[in-house]
């Protein structure tokens, strides 16, 4: 029987990889804006319609997996142990994407001999102190964090209830059981979901390439460039070197696995927010469990800002240069420090790098004025930034997993199209 043209191409569509298809839409969102200019504004509804849509996933997919995750464990001792190695691993990382960002602005020297105006009026943002965010775990109201989004909290509050099933034995089987096909229910949901990318990505992009024109860019597009070097190469050197050396995995079959969550990334600038997509792809392309990479995911999103450390350092040191103020060993220390620590308390969503930054520039005694300078960029630079959080919120799942002897293999070995 011979195939109609129309089932011919949607065959064919089937078969076309999600990210090649999530890129096309990418770059074809980038051609519409630069040829649109601000009427390329009219697709930003399709954007806003897709980012509505995942972040409707966010809170009952990170509940449900993490519950699902914790009683699939069935070892206190074991969720201990990955809870450790996974902070630790988040700050380590965070610690040297900071300092290839500093290093790179050293080098490449992104804010000499460029001379810009700004106005004041920014006010610092006080960083939370360890026991604020210590106590700010703790639900008072667990159904007012699931209403509210509230993911630190959210994830306290599934850990003790996964705990609590655990514990109860038979008895907590049934509500196991249900937390289980709630959790199937979702990633069913999220493959949906996902199935309407490549026309979200392009209303994202299109609206995005039009707002910020070639005049917006040019000025500012060695500090740019510096960013997203310094990017590229923490995911190239720093994280699929630590799968190399650490866990004696191929780092091609990690990026190509992360693929899908990275174009999401970028174009959504939200690790919250691709944090559906990133759980698909740590189950589906990597082979991690769902108990590793329901906890060790949300945990994630949440506090690990290896991309946003990376921006931290650039900008820091290209504000610095732009003012003619020479940064001492110690300032450089502190920014380290500073950033590092900063990033726990951090929201993964658009624009929350800037308040991070006006934490770092009052450390050092920067004016915080001068962030005005960097604002008109910061979605470009947002995107990246959230690219490399989502890219080391994997890293570390893939490496955590196998570490617990929950990694298939053959599933991250399996070749990928493209």
């Amino acid at each position: 029987m011979t195939q109609s043209p129309r089932t011919t191409k949607e065959n064919l569509w089937r078969r076309i990889p999600l990210w090649q298809k999530i890129l096309t839409g990418l770059v074809l969102g980038v051609l519409a804006g630069a040829l649109m200019g601000e009427s390329a504004s009219i697709f930003k509804p399709i954007g806003d319609i897709f980012i509505s849509a995942i972040k409707m996933l966010i809170v009952p997919l990170v509940f449900s997996t993490l519950v699902v995750g914790i009683t699939a464990m069935r070892d206190p001792q074991k969720m201990g142990r990955i809870g450790a190695r996974t902070i630790g691993l988040y700050l380590i990382t965070t610690a040297f994407a900071i300092s290839i960002g500093l290093l790179a602005s050293w080098i490449f020297q992104p804010g000499a001999g460029l001379e810009m105006s700004f106005e004041a009026g920014t006010e610092a943002k006080e960083a939370p102190s360890l026991v604020e965010i210590i106590v700010g775990l703790v639900p008072q109201n667990p159904v007012s964090a699931l209403a509210s989004g509230n993911i630190l909290q959210i994830i306290v509050f599934a850990i003790g209830l996964g705990i609590s099933l655990t514990l109860i034995g038979e008895k907590g089987e049934p509500v196991v059981r249900v937390f289980d096909s709630f959790a199937e229910a979702m990633y069913k949901l999220t493959g949906i979901v996902m199935a309407f990318a490549p026309f979200g990505v392009f209303g994202l992009i299109a609206h995005v390439a039009g707002s910020y024109g070639l005049e917006v860019l040019l000025p500012l597009a060695k500090v740019i460039g510096v960013a997203y070097l310094a990017s590229i190469l923490h995911v190239l050197v720093v994280y699929s070197g630590m799968l190399a050396l650490l866990g004696k995995l191929n780092p091609l079959r990690y990026l190509q696995g992360i693929l899908d969550a990275l174009v999401v990334a970028y174009s959504s600038a939200s690790s919250s927010g691709t944090l559906p997509v990133s759980i698909r792809c740590a189950q589906k392309n990597l082979g991690v469990s769902e108990g590793v990479s329901g906890f060790v995911l949300p945990v994630g999103a949440t506090i690990n800002m290896d991309g946003t450390a990376i921006y931290q350092g650039v900008v820091a040191v290209f504000i610095a240069q732009l003012l003619g103020v020479d940064l001492s060993l110690m300032d450089y220390g502190m920014i380290i420090v500073t950033g590092t620590l900063a990033s726990i308390g951090t929201a993964g969503v658009p624009g929350a790098g800037l308040v991070m930054l006006s934490i770092v520039m009052a450390q050092i005694g920067l004016p915080l004025e001068a962030i005005a300078v960097i604002a008109g960029i910061d979605r470009i630079l947002d995107m990246a930034r959230t690219s490399v959080n989502v890219a080391g919120d994997l890293m570390v799942t893939t490496l955590v997993g196998k570490s617990e002897g929950e990694l298939d293999e053959s599933i991250y070995n399996a070749p990928r199209k493209g």
